[in-house]
């Protein structure tokens, strides 16, 4: 079986998206932008305090004020921008480019935090040299920042499209509802659905061999066996789909609990009034 690409990700029961980590130009024209735009607002922060503040601060205060003033724009101010808009900035939309988590998640306030205030050192101070060389050398197009966060740039546009979903054949269906399926492993899972999703597009004796070996595998995490005769790629689907189905199940089940919780913990007790 093939082995789980680096650059993929897989989530759920064997659903494989590609990560489409960002090239280093993308990063670049991206970052030039941003740096523009944060050094501009920058000067025109830093021309109005002196404007305000510069006659009664003395020098030693003038500069604590100046560099926390850089601090504040270069590094607190992206990392707000980030958070708020989920791993984008000006560069970033122009360059159609996010920042986004390894496991592909939306990142939060101490991921960009991490990465804006390493950028002070890896960009800003050398000019950009030690970022490049980074992602240059990194699978993903990583920055030091990006390491020390664990984050990553991906492309939102141009990106390859995710597989279609897979269905549960209909005559497997009762069969599935009723067996005891164990988790699959991730590299069977996301070969299964690889399988799948370009299984058209394969020659007919692959696709056969194929798909005779990863019905025999998935069918060790099956009990009961499936009924006589069936086919492995309507195997393969109705385990997938199965145990797709069944993880929704559980993830909303667990989402209504803790909704149901949480109003239970802000009611007051019986028999006192809110009023």
């Amino acid at each position: 079986m093939s082995a789980v690409n680096e650059d993929e990700i897989v989530i759920g029961e064997g659903v494989a998206l590609s990560t489409g980590a960002a090239p280093v130009t993308m990063r670049m024209l991206s970052g030039a932008i941003d740096t523009i735009v944060y050094f501009c607002g920058t000067m025109l922060i830093v021309t109005g305090l002196d404007a305000t503040l510069g006659q009664v601060m003395n020098s030693a205060a003038g500069a604590a004020v100046a560099i926390a003033t850089l601090v504040v724009c270069f590094a607190v101010i992206p990392a707000l921008i980030e958070t708020f808009t989920r791993g984008y900035s000006l560069g970033r939309l122009a360059a159609g480019v996010r920042v986004v988590r390894d496991d592909g998640g939306p990142v939060s306030f101490r991921h960009a935090f991490i990465r804006s205030f390493t950028a002070i050192g890896e960009i800003y101070f050398t000019f950009g040299l030690v970022a490049v060389t980074t992602s240059a050398l990194s699978a993903r197009g990583k920055r030091v920042g990006d390491i020390l966060a664990g984050t990553y740039a991906m492309r939102v546009r141009g990106a390859g499209k995710a597989l279609p979903p897979v269905m549960m054949p209909p005559h497997l269906a009762p069969w599935a509802r009723a067996a005891d399926i164990r988790r699959l492993p991730d590299g069977l899972a996301l070969t299964c659905r690889t399988f799948l999703g370009r299984a058209p597009g394969l020659r007919p004796e692959s696709r056969a061999r194929l798909g005779t070996e990863l019905g025999a595998a998935v069918a060790d995490y099956v009990s009961p066996a499936a009924p006589a005769g069936t086919h492995p790629e309507y195997l393969i689907a109705a385990v997938l789909a199965e145990r797709s189905r069944r993880e929704f199940g559980l993830e909303m089940h667990r989402q209504s609990r803790h909704t149901a919780e949480t109003a239970r913990m802000t009611r007051l007790p019986y028999g006192l009034s809110d009023s």
